[in-house]
């Protein structure tokens, strides 16, 4: 509690002193929050535990920074994000609060959601944020869904799935529809990602391993570009194979 009423002590005298912070709104931290959320992200990815601290920091702060703009509305301060917060997770978890009695990770999940309906929540998706990224959007809407009942018996089916949809967008490749292929090429990607989920791995996760594992490969054939003064795009596929298995080395 000690370093928590320091850091508001410190926020209260940045809203008062500093022209940057008393020029702040709820609307213009909004971008900022974003980048730090990300800023996160990548330092969990990187199993980067001070880089973790750090930004966990960070995130704090604006959570305080948004309750302290709101106080002086008197719309709500901290203490009230604090207890609405802790209202919610004693509310939502009656199995730990009451005597009901959930003794599976799906049964609380589906509990979850019904709690959920009570308190006015318009259907399953409507908690799905609007602009998160596509990727992560699929997966919350598969979660959610799941989490209500809404799956498949067997990982074999939701892999069976995958095969459909491939197929499907084959046929729309040989007619050439653009169109329908844009929309059966992200009926793949969604059945893939319910797939990895029965698998128990995250597509955010995997794509982003992959995204740095090309990049650090990407790296090093710009670094034997330069080295050999020979552009990537003179390069013949033997000499880009053999320098791409090297950076797979690497």
């Amino acid at each position: 509690m000690e370093s928590f009423n320091r850091l508001l002590d410190i926020m209260d005298r940045l809203r008062n002193e500093c022209p940057w912070d008393k020029e702040q709104t709820i609307e213009s931290l909004r971008h900022l929050t974003i980048e730090e959320t990300y800023e996160l992200s990548e330092a969990i990815l990187d199993n980067d535990i001070n880089e973790i601290k750090n930004e966990l920091g960070d995130l704090l702060l604006h959570i305080v920074f948004y309750s302290k703009i709101a106080s002086e509305t008197d719309d709500f301060d901290i203490n009230d994000v604090i207890n609405s917060i802790c209202k919610k997770l004693i509310n939502r978890h009656p199995h730990i609060y009451t005597d009901l009695k959930l003794s599976s990770i799906d049964e609380v999940k589906q509990n979850w959601e019904l709690i959920k309906k009570k308190e006015g929540s318009k259907g399953t998706l409507s908690g799905v944020p609007k602009g998160l990224p596509s990727l992560i959007k699929a997966m919350r809407i598969q979660e959610k869904a799941s989490g209500i009942g809404f799956k498949w018996d067997d990982k074999s089916d939701a892999l069976d799935k995958v095969v459909e949809e491939i197929k499907e967008f084959k046929i729309e490749l040989k007619n050439s529809d653009n169109e329908k292929m844009e929309n059966e090429f992200g009926d793949i990607l969604f059945s893939l990602i319910n797939y990895a989920s029965y698998n128990n791995i995250n597509s955010a996760k995997a794509l982003e391993k992959t995204n740095k594992k090309f990049i650090h490969r990407f790296n090093y054939l710009e670094d034997i570009s330069n080295k050999l003064n020979k552009p990537i795009s003179e390069m013949s596929s033997n000499e880009l194979i053999k320098y791409w298995n090297q950076a797979k080395s690497i």
